[in-house]
């Protein structure tokens, strides 16, 4: 069971990691034309939909974004099918995540439809055996026929009205919690706190997929969210081989120096040489700059006006972006301040044998 769950855990940031140049490179494409009209002092690009000249080039750029965005699901769905079932199953993911966007079905169906093609294909290749004469079929014909088949029954008439009514329900009780300042808040720490756990593990990336799938559903604030805390982490590091250098090796000092980019452009990675030195220890600081972050932010009133750019750049595309830097900034002076107070970096014989390496999630995307 434990190689089951870890098989499915790998194919879908398999899946998480193509969809991560599609969400940040659609989200500049519509964050652009829409900080260029604010700037002219335009709201809303829609009146230009019909007109001509330089406000209506905008709007066509926007539109792009928004149509990369639409994608989401369908690419996602396309790549977790691709790492379970190779090239066969792609075909068959992408459609069975099209039709999870077109029915509401959304990131929950695209999931759904993007294993449900790959292990299809998967067992087809296993157990399906044509004389070598036809051999060359199953990969162009059979193999998709019985994937995208099967994936058009399952999404397309099965499914498709409960995993619609599963995703609008949960996409409605997040809309709600956003709504109330106290919910809000709540939901901003828990979301700090996740991002901070285990640096680009699965929680991590449950809490950063659950904030950006919801762009495709016109929910921003949870991804603005999710980019406060994943900078600070990094960011906290930088500062503490700042403020405290000597309670940290070369190595690390050097580390923290890569950390201010780290922090800058939102990787979490960047704090993981730092966590593994004391993890039962460091871990828990590392949740807490992440939800001070969040929180804080969130309590100082930033709020969405677009889709979010990450990094601490990112501020431009936030609402009342002051309160995205001073968050973040907390957020990261917790960590700062508070990490060298408990463990010794000089001394990286202090991590504990109770936290095996392996359990420590080490990837490369966010």
């Amino acid at each position: 069971m434990k190689r089951v769950l870890a098989d499915l855990k790998g194919h879908l940031m398999s899946g998480i990691s193509f969809v991560l140049p599609l969400i940040i490179g659609a989200s500049l494409v519509v964050a652009i034309p829409k900080m260029i009209a604010l700037g002219m002092g335009i709201t809303s690009l829609d009146p230009y939909a019909d007109t001509e000249g330089f406000k209506h080039a905008l709007y066509l750029i926007e539109q792009v974004g928004w149509t990369g965005i639409g994608l989401i699901n369908t690419v996602l769905a396309g790549f977790i099918a691709y790492s379970v079932g190779d090239k066969a199953a792609l075909g068959a993911g992408f459609i069975g995540g099209a039709v999870a966007s077109s029915t509401n079905a959304g990131f929950l169906g695209a999931v759904i439809a993007g294993f449900l093609a790959g292990y299809l294909v998967k067992w087809a290749k296993e157990h399906i055996k044509l004389p070598e004469s036809f051999v060359g079929v199953m990969p162009l014909v059979i193999l998709p026929l019985i994937a995208t088949l099967s994936v058009a029954i399952v999404m397309g008439a099965l499914l498709s009205e409960p995993l619609a009514w599963i995703n609008t329900s949960l996409v409605e009780w997040i809309r709600t919690m956003i709504e109330n300042d106290v919910n809000k808040i709540l939901l901003a720490v828990i979301m700090g706190a996740m991002i901070g756990s285990d640096l680009g593990g699965p929680v991590n990336k449950a809490a950063w997929m659950a904030g950006n799938v919801l762009l495709a559903e016109g929910v921003y604030l949870p991804a603005i969210i999710v980019n406060v805390a994943i900078c600070a982490v990094p960011f906290g590091y930088a500062l503490a081989t700042l403020f405290h250098k000597n309670r940290f090796n070369k190595e690390l000092l050097d580390a923290g120096r890569n950390n201010f980019i780290m922090g800058f452009i939102g990787i979490t990675e960047g704090a993981i040489p730092f966590t593994l030195v004391n993890p039962l220890r460091l871990v828990p600081i590392n949740m807490l700059g992440g939800a001070i972050a969040s929180g804080l932010g969130i309590a100082l009133g930033m709020y969405d006006k677009m889709p979010p750019v990450g990094g601490i750049y990112g501020f431009f595309t936030v609402g009342n972006g002051w309160a995205y830097l001073i968050g973040l900034f907390a957020g990261a002076a917790f960590i700062g301040f508070v990490a060298p107070l408990f463990v010794n970096f000089n001394k990286q014989e202090e991590q504990t044998e109770d936290i095996a390496l392996d359990d420590i999630e080490v990837s490369f995307e966010n």
